[in-house]
Protein backbone atom coordinates (compact mmCIF):
# COMPACT_ATOMS: atom_id res chain seq x y z
CA UNK A 1 0.00 0.00 0.00
CA UNK A 2 1.64 3.38 -1.10
CA UNK A 3 0.49 6.84 -0.17
CA UNK A 4 -0.86 9.02 -2.55
CA UNK A 5 -0.88 11.65 -0.82
CA UNK A 6 -4.28 14.54 -0.83
CA UNK A 7 -6.81 13.28 -3.30
CA UNK A 8 -6.62 15.79 -6.29
CA UNK A 9 -8.31 14.23 -8.89
CA UNK A 10 -10.25 10.85 -9.33
CA UNK A 11 -12.58 10.17 -11.56
CA UNK A 12 -12.75 12.67 -13.49
CA UNK A 13 -13.85 14.72 -10.13
CA UNK A 14 -11.34 17.69 -8.87
CA UNK A 15 -11.12 17.87 -5.09
CA UNK A 16 -9.66 20.98 -4.05
CA UNK A 17 -9.19 21.49 -0.13
CA UNK A 18 -8.55 24.55 1.96
CA UNK A 19 -9.08 26.14 5.41
CA UNK A 20 -12.98 27.05 4.29
CA UNK A 21 -13.81 23.34 3.26
CA UNK A 22 -13.79 20.86 0.46
CA UNK A 23 -14.67 22.06 -3.16
CA UNK A 24 -15.62 19.34 -5.62
CA UNK A 25 -16.05 20.05 -9.24
CA UNK A 26 -15.43 18.87 -12.89
CA UNK A 27 -14.49 21.45 -15.25
CA UNK A 28 -11.44 19.20 -17.18
CA UNK A 29 -14.44 16.82 -17.43
CA UNK A 30 -16.64 18.72 -18.58
CA UNK A 31 -14.14 20.87 -20.89
CA UNK A 32 -13.71 17.70 -22.63
CA UNK A 33 -17.09 17.13 -22.98
CA UNK A 34 -17.74 20.42 -24.99
CA UNK A 35 -14.77 19.74 -27.61
CA UNK A 36 -16.88 16.23 -28.37
CA UNK A 37 -19.65 17.93 -28.70
CA UNK A 38 -17.87 20.80 -30.86
CA UNK A 39 -19.28 23.86 -29.17
CA UNK A 40 -16.09 25.88 -29.60
CA UNK A 41 -17.77 29.00 -29.79
CA UNK A 42 -17.80 31.38 -26.62
CA UNK A 43 -22.03 31.29 -27.12
CA UNK A 44 -23.72 30.32 -23.70
CA UNK A 45 -27.23 30.80 -22.14
CA UNK A 46 -28.42 31.22 -18.01
CA UNK A 47 -31.10 28.38 -17.93
CA UNK A 48 -30.11 24.55 -18.62
CA UNK A 49 -33.77 24.64 -20.04
CA UNK A 50 -36.14 27.31 -21.67
CA UNK A 51 -39.26 28.27 -19.50
CA UNK A 52 -42.05 25.59 -19.48
CA UNK A 53 -39.94 23.63 -22.06
CA UNK A 54 -42.33 19.80 -22.74
CA UNK A 55 -40.75 17.26 -24.79
CA UNK A 56 -42.47 14.71 -26.56
CA UNK A 57 -41.64 11.70 -28.80
CA UNK A 58 -42.91 13.16 -32.07
CA UNK A 59 -42.19 16.87 -32.55
CA UNK A 60 -38.98 16.84 -34.53
CA UNK A 61 -37.04 15.05 -37.08
CA UNK A 62 -35.23 11.37 -36.26
CA UNK A 63 -31.71 11.79 -36.25
CA UNK A 64 -29.36 10.09 -38.46
CA UNK A 65 -26.15 9.55 -35.84
CA UNK A 66 -28.18 7.75 -32.20
CA UNK A 67 -24.68 7.08 -30.71
CA UNK A 68 -23.85 11.26 -30.60
CA UNK A 69 -27.01 12.36 -28.90
CA UNK A 70 -26.37 8.66 -26.63
CA UNK A 71 -22.82 9.56 -25.88
CA UNK A 72 -23.43 13.61 -25.17
CA UNK A 73 -26.51 12.54 -22.73
CA UNK A 74 -24.68 9.93 -21.01
CA UNK A 75 -21.72 12.44 -20.17
CA UNK A 76 -23.90 14.78 -18.96
CA UNK A 77 -25.65 12.27 -16.53
CA UNK A 78 -21.96 11.30 -15.20
CA UNK A 79 -21.29 15.28 -14.91
CA UNK A 80 -24.37 15.64 -12.02
CA UNK A 81 -22.23 14.05 -9.76
CA UNK A 82 -21.07 17.34 -8.95
CA UNK A 83 -24.02 19.37 -10.76
CA UNK A 84 -26.56 19.41 -8.96
CA UNK A 85 -28.55 22.67 -11.26
CA UNK A 86 -28.08 20.37 -14.36
CA UNK A 87 -29.95 16.84 -12.77
CA UNK A 88 -33.43 18.06 -13.81
CA UNK A 89 -32.64 18.90 -17.50
CA UNK A 90 -30.57 15.73 -18.06
CA UNK A 91 -33.02 13.42 -16.29
CA UNK A 92 -35.80 14.99 -18.98
CA UNK A 93 -33.11 14.46 -22.20
CA UNK A 94 -31.97 10.62 -21.11
CA UNK A 95 -35.57 9.48 -21.97
CA UNK A 96 -35.52 9.49 -25.50
CA UNK A 97 -32.36 7.19 -25.53
CA UNK A 98 -34.00 5.13 -27.85
CA UNK A 99 -35.55 7.25 -30.34
CA UNK A 100 -34.40 10.69 -30.34
CA UNK A 101 -35.08 13.39 -32.32
CA UNK A 102 -33.70 16.88 -33.47
CA UNK A 103 -35.59 18.63 -30.49
CA UNK A 104 -33.77 16.60 -27.73
CA UNK A 105 -30.60 17.11 -29.54
CA UNK A 106 -31.08 20.76 -29.62
CA UNK A 107 -32.21 20.63 -25.65
CA UNK A 108 -28.97 18.41 -24.86
CA UNK A 109 -26.69 20.94 -27.18
CA UNK A 110 -28.61 23.93 -25.08
CA UNK A 111 -27.62 21.85 -21.11
CA UNK A 112 -24.10 21.83 -22.69
CA UNK A 113 -24.04 25.77 -23.64
CA UNK A 114 -25.20 26.21 -19.70
CA UNK A 115 -22.68 24.34 -18.47
CA UNK A 116 -19.88 25.90 -20.78
CA UNK A 117 -20.92 29.35 -18.71
CA UNK A 118 -20.74 27.61 -15.51
CA UNK A 119 -17.79 25.38 -15.83
CA UNK A 120 -16.48 26.35 -13.05
CA UNK A 121 -19.58 25.39 -10.48
CA UNK A 122 -19.66 22.24 -8.07
CA UNK A 123 -20.25 21.16 -4.62
CA UNK A 124 -18.76 23.62 -1.63
CA UNK A 125 -18.57 21.56 1.51
CA UNK A 126 -18.08 23.52 3.97
CA UNK A 127 -15.92 23.22 7.28
CA UNK A 128 -17.52 25.83 9.56
CA UNK A 129 -20.98 24.59 8.17
CA UNK A 130 -23.57 23.47 11.16
CA UNK A 131 -24.79 19.61 11.15
CA UNK A 132 -28.11 20.63 10.69
CA UNK A 133 -30.31 18.08 8.60
CA UNK A 134 -32.82 20.25 6.41
CA UNK A 135 -34.97 18.46 3.47
CA UNK A 136 -37.05 19.68 0.29
CA UNK A 137 -39.59 17.99 -1.55
CA UNK A 138 -41.56 19.02 -5.07
CA UNK A 139 -42.90 17.47 -8.22
CA UNK A 140 -45.39 18.56 -10.86
CA UNK A 141 -48.34 16.98 -11.98
CA UNK A 142 -48.56 15.27 -15.00
CA UNK A 143 -45.54 16.96 -16.85
CA UNK A 144 -44.73 14.45 -19.17
CA UNK A 145 -47.09 15.23 -22.49
CA UNK A 146 -46.62 12.07 -23.62
CA UNK A 147 -48.10 9.49 -20.79
CA UNK A 148 -48.85 12.52 -18.04
CA UNK A 149 -46.46 11.28 -15.41
CA UNK A 150 -45.25 13.41 -12.54
CA UNK A 151 -41.55 14.07 -12.08
CA UNK A 152 -40.55 14.22 -8.25
CA UNK A 153 -37.68 15.58 -6.93
CA UNK A 154 -35.97 16.21 -3.43
CA UNK A 155 -33.20 17.65 -2.09
CA UNK A 156 -31.39 17.23 1.17
CA UNK A 157 -28.81 20.14 3.08
CA UNK A 158 -26.59 19.62 5.99
CA UNK A 159 -25.67 22.75 7.19
CA UNK A 160 -25.34 24.49 4.30
CA UNK A 161 -23.91 21.76 2.17
CA UNK A 162 -25.73 19.81 -0.40
CA UNK A 163 -25.46 16.37 0.11
CA UNK A 164 -28.32 14.49 -1.95
CA UNK A 165 -30.73 15.05 -4.29
CA UNK A 166 -32.66 13.47 -6.94
CA UNK A 167 -34.81 13.99 -9.95
CA UNK A 168 -37.09 11.29 -11.39
CA UNK A 169 -40.37 10.18 -13.33
CA UNK A 170 -43.02 8.58 -11.41
CA UNK A 171 -43.90 5.28 -12.69
CA UNK A 172 -47.85 5.74 -12.35
CA UNK A 173 -49.91 8.16 -12.99
CA UNK A 174 -50.88 10.47 -10.55
CA UNK A 175 -54.41 11.73 -9.99
CA UNK A 176 -54.29 14.78 -8.45
CA UNK A 177 -51.43 17.49 -7.67
CA UNK A 178 -52.00 16.37 -4.09
CA UNK A 179 -51.07 13.11 -4.38
CA UNK A 180 -48.05 13.96 -6.49
CA UNK A 181 -46.64 15.93 -3.86
CA UNK A 182 -47.32 13.36 -1.16
CA UNK A 183 -45.10 10.79 -3.38
CA UNK A 184 -43.10 12.92 -3.44
CA UNK A 185 -42.59 13.75 0.41
CA UNK A 186 -42.86 9.75 0.58
CA UNK A 187 -39.68 9.17 -1.41
CA UNK A 188 -37.76 11.95 0.46
CA UNK A 189 -38.45 10.48 3.89
CA UNK A 190 -37.16 7.15 3.19
CA UNK A 191 -34.29 9.11 1.67
CA UNK A 192 -34.20 11.42 4.94
CA UNK A 193 -34.56 7.83 7.30
CA UNK A 194 -31.49 6.39 5.19
CA UNK A 195 -29.09 9.51 5.90
CA UNK A 196 -30.34 9.97 9.37
CA UNK A 197 -29.44 6.09 10.26
CA UNK A 198 -25.52 6.98 8.10
CA UNK A 199 -25.06 10.50 10.33
CA UNK A 200 -26.01 7.99 13.42
CA UNK A 201 -22.67 6.00 12.57
CA UNK A 202 -21.21 9.01 11.96
CA UNK A 203 -21.74 10.28 15.42
CA UNK A 204 -24.32 12.96 14.37
CA UNK A 205 -27.75 12.94 15.82
CA UNK A 206 -30.31 14.49 14.04
CA UNK A 207 -33.47 14.40 16.41
CA UNK A 208 -35.65 16.52 14.37
CA UNK A 209 -35.83 17.07 11.00
CA UNK A 210 -37.47 19.75 8.85
CA UNK A 211 -39.04 18.50 5.58
CA UNK A 212 -40.60 21.48 3.52
CA UNK A 213 -43.00 21.19 1.07
CA UNK A 214 -45.57 23.60 -0.85
CA UNK A 215 -48.34 22.04 -0.92
CA UNK A 216 -50.72 22.43 2.46
CA UNK A 217 -53.10 19.73 1.47
CA UNK A 218 -50.31 16.92 1.25
CA UNK A 219 -49.16 18.58 4.67
CA UNK A 220 -52.10 18.18 6.25
CA UNK A 221 -52.90 14.73 5.34
CA UNK A 222 -49.25 13.98 6.35
CA UNK A 223 -50.19 15.38 9.62
CA UNK A 224 -53.33 13.90 10.00
CA UNK A 225 -53.76 10.29 11.75
CA UNK A 226 -57.72 10.04 10.72
CA UNK A 227 -57.69 9.91 7.22
CA UNK A 228 -60.81 10.53 5.22
CA UNK A 229 -62.06 8.04 2.73
CA UNK A 230 -61.04 9.90 -0.59
CA UNK A 231 -56.89 9.77 1.31
CA UNK A 232 -57.46 6.51 2.36
CA UNK A 233 -55.65 4.88 -1.11
CA UNK A 234 -52.29 7.36 -0.55
CA UNK A 235 -51.85 5.92 2.95
CA UNK A 236 -52.28 2.24 1.48
CA UNK A 237 -49.86 2.97 -1.32
CA UNK A 238 -47.42 4.88 0.68
CA UNK A 239 -47.54 3.28 4.68
CA UNK A 240 -43.32 3.64 4.69
CA UNK A 241 -44.10 7.94 4.80
CA UNK A 242 -47.27 7.92 7.61
CA UNK A 243 -45.94 5.50 9.57
CA UNK A 244 -42.22 7.22 9.91
CA UNK A 245 -43.67 9.15 13.15
CA UNK A 246 -39.74 9.75 14.11
CA UNK A 247 -38.66 12.34 10.58
CA UNK A 248 -42.35 13.75 11.24
CA UNK A 249 -41.17 17.23 11.45
CA UNK A 250 -42.62 19.44 8.55
CA UNK A 251 -42.75 22.74 7.15
CA UNK A 252 -43.97 24.41 4.41
CA UNK A 253 -42.09 27.69 2.96
CA UNK A 254 -40.46 29.01 6.12
CA UNK A 255 -43.68 28.23 8.24
CA UNK A 256 -42.67 25.43 10.64
CA UNK A 257 -45.69 23.05 10.91
CA UNK A 258 -44.65 21.37 14.23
Amino acid sequence: MKDLGNLSYFLGIEVSSTSDGYYLSQTKYASDLLSRAGLTDNKTVDTPLENNVRLNTSDGEPLSDLTLYRQLVGSLIYLTVTRPDISHAVHIVSQFMSAPRSTHYATALRILRYVKGTIFHGLHFSSHSSLILRAYSDADWVGDPTDRRSTTGYCFFLGDSLISWRSKKRSVVARSSTEAEYRALADATSELLWLRWLLQDLGIDSPSVALHCDNHIAIQIAHNDVFHEKNQAYRDRLPLYTSSSSARSFASGSRSLY
